[in-house]
């Protein structure tokens, strides 16, 4: 067996039309269908589908603890050119979206932020 490539990847969130709007509003993702308690997404020509899960949403400790130590963690990352990392940041900043300080690894920047469902998500840019 050889895999191709990632087809998509999925996101668990606990209300669905809010997260769409944030993966569409901030994130600038395009929906691509719906299906009843999930949505797909375009992201650069994979997919992302979140699906609606009943759970407790967390609390403001959890999402702290998760966005003050978010190296280690299991998460998802998006890729913007160099150009726009700064733009980038400042789109999170403006939508109030918690995030933790930029990081730079030498060869590329980085922020770790959260969803609203505290979903663990990076902005990555590479020089």
């Amino acid at each position: 067996m050889k895999l191709e490539r990632l087809d998509h990847f999925g996101i668990e969130v606990v209300d669905l039309a809010r997260a769409e709007r944030f993966y569409t509003g901030v994130l600038g993702l395009e929906v691509v269908n719906r299906f009843g308690d999930q949505v797909l997404l375009d992201c650069g020509g994979q997919n992302l589908a979140l699906f609606e899960v009943a759970r407790s949403p967390l609390d403001d400790a959890a999402r702290q603890a998760i966005i003050a130590h978010p190296l280690g963690r299991g998460h998802h990352a998006f890729k913007v050119k160099a150009g726009d990392f700064a733009d980038a940041r400042a789109r999170l900043a403006a939508a109030g979206v918690e995030s933790a300080a930029p990081i730079d690894w030498g060869d590329h920047h980085c922020i770790y932020f959260l969803d609203p469902d505290g979903n663990l998500l990076e902005m990555v840019s590479y020089r």
